[in-house]
């Protein structure tokens, strides 16, 4: 059975943080329309020019990077106008760290924090470690009964779990190029030989829409999940989200509730729109994240993460 998250944090958890192995919304999804913000940030206005500092949350793929690997124009002179300005610009992904740091990189990010594998991950920019990086928080579980139960449902699935740093143990190799670093084939017990901050599943035969019926159907309350396209879900720890990772940034920075931006396009951003004291969906997200928005902006191809950052200046 799944046991409790286990975290390893590099820094003391500020009092006003909510813990981010917190119970969160059953099956990882909260009711449309939910306002999962605190009361604080309901009160406050909604981030913009004069509001700060703040604290500015981007999204990774179909948000300011295309599936063809290709950065919006202009995204990274809109960040670094943004950070100019006095503010927080990180960036937050379902990717793994290893995934994320090139593109930290290729937006000229070289100081704060980066939130990884969908809040499992925090990590720290730092000049005086070898990697130029220190892993700030990490939250693992127990994935053998999550494992278990999906593949008696999936036998033909691929399964992966994070290796933070390195790469990815998988029961298969998955497609060139959809995960980053080390990849290790090895028997299929041997994915909960330690506890691990996120399992990937990828079944092409099944929908997002059947991915999620699945995944509720199994009872899987003890994990949080998001499905991505459609042969993808991620599975973290209880109540482990991009939203809980970034209030507890928020925290260690200083950032006012409220004073807070998110842009994002997929299921695994909703808590974190949900969260922003401005949250702002891309033009091609699905309804559902549109709805936990309190904005739409342009899609991928219309650069409308970078409208967005520049509002900010």
């Amino acid at each position: 059975m799944t046991g409790p998250s286990k975290v390893t944090t590099s820094t003391p958890r500020p009092d006003d943080v909510a813990p981010a192995g917190a119970p969160s919304h059953p099956g990882g999804v909260a009711p449309s329309g939910t306002d999962t913000r605190s009361d604080a940030a309901r009160a406050a206005n909604p981030a913009r020019p004069g509001v700060g500092p703040l604290l500015v949350a981007l999204d990774i793929d179909g948000t300011i990077l295309s599936h063809d690997d290709v950065l919006s124009d202009g995204v990274a002179d809109a960040v670094a106008a943004v950070r100019a300005a006095g503010h927080h610009v990180l960036l937050s992904s379902g990717r793994s760290l290893i995934a994320v740091l090139p593109i930290a990189e290729r937006l000229g990010l070289t100081e704060g924090f980066m939130v990884c594998s969908n809040g499992a991950v925090t990590a720290r920019f730092d000049d005086s470690s070898p990697t130029g990086y220190v892993v700030d928080e990490m939250i693992t579980f127990n994935p053998e009964n999550a494992l278990r139960l999906l593949r008696d449902q999936l036998p033909d699935a691929l399964f992966a779990v994070e290796d933070v740093g390195i790469g990815f143990r998988m029961n298969d190799l998955f497609p060139h190029g959809e995960l980053d670093g080390v990849h290790d084939v090895v028997d299929f017990e041997e994915l909960w030989s330690g506890e691990v901050t996120r399992v990937v599943v990828r079944n092409p035969g099944s929908t997002s829409e059947e991915f999620s019926a699945l995944a509720g159907s199994l009872g899987l309350s003890d994990v949080t999940y998001a499905v991505g396209w459609t042969a993808w879900m991620d599975i973290a720890p209880l109540g482990v989200t991009k939203a809980s990772a970034l209030e507890r940034v928020r925290g260690l920075l200083g950032v006012a509730p409220g004073a807070t931006v998110a842009v994002g396009d997929g299921s695994n951003d909703i808590d974190m729109l949900r969260w922003a004291g401005r949250g702002v969906a891309m033009g091609h997200a699905e309804p559902e994240v549109k709805a936990a928005a309190d904005e739409v902006t342009g899609s991928i191809d219309e650069a409308g993460a970078v409208a967005v950052l520049r509002s900010l200046v």
